[in-house]
């Protein structure tokens, strides 16, 4: 097929995930996901995110609200590490690798993670960067693919929960900055 019939293709409609197609705990991400066009949403938020983080500073970028808790880099590099991960589990599932895949310590990765010697600017295009790959994948995805299933941590997910369970997550980070990292700097 050539690159033109590719980009001319008609967009596959991606219903939201039903429960059984995901473990119970991620119904608090896909529920904050709106609509039905999975798509358009990871886009709309990889610009809602941008407006947000573009025109912070890096004392802004280091800033904790609290003792013990991350940073906005911290954060920032934890929502990007997770929607590797997820984009990653949603890539094997599309493409039928039945092969359980491991679970991941959050909290070892952003510990182990060097989001607090970067630059907020460079973690902020790190997003953009993700966020393109993931709708990259997801865009090319054939129809029978966003029902696939495989085993992630111990629990069946489908392809098209993952890409509601990546929006959601995100925006339940962002929901947090705003709330509780810049609303207090603002004032």
């Amino acid at each position: 097929m050539s690159e033109a019939a590719i980009i001319s293709s008609p967009a596959v409609i991606v219903s939201r995930p039903q429960p059984g197609e995901y473990a119970p705990y991620y119904e608090r991400y896909i529920a904050l996901v709106q609509g039905e066009d999975i798509l358009a949403a990871l886009d709309q938020q990889r610009r809602q995110t941008l407006l947000l983080l573009s025109c912070r500073d890096e004392d802004e970028g280091n800033f904790r609200y609290a003792p013990g808790k991350w940073s906005v880099k911290e954060v920032l590099g934890h929502v990007c590490d997770t929607e590797r991960v997820f984009a990653y589990r949603a890539l094997r599932f599309s493409r039928a690798d039945a092969t359980p895949l491991a679970g991941f310590e959050q909290d070892d990765y952003v510990r182990d993670g060097p989001f607090a010697n970067r630059p907020l600017s460079d973690l902020i295009e790190d997003f953009i960067a993700v966020r393109r790959a993931t709708l990259s994948l997801l865009r090319n995805l054939e129809e029978a693919a966003w029902m696939r299933r495989g085993i992630a941590n111990n629990n069946e997910v489908t392809v098209r929960a993952l890409a509601y369970i990546i929006a959601g997550h995100e925006l339940h980070h962002r929901r947090i900055l705003e709330e509780k990292y810049f609303a207090v700097t603002s004032r």
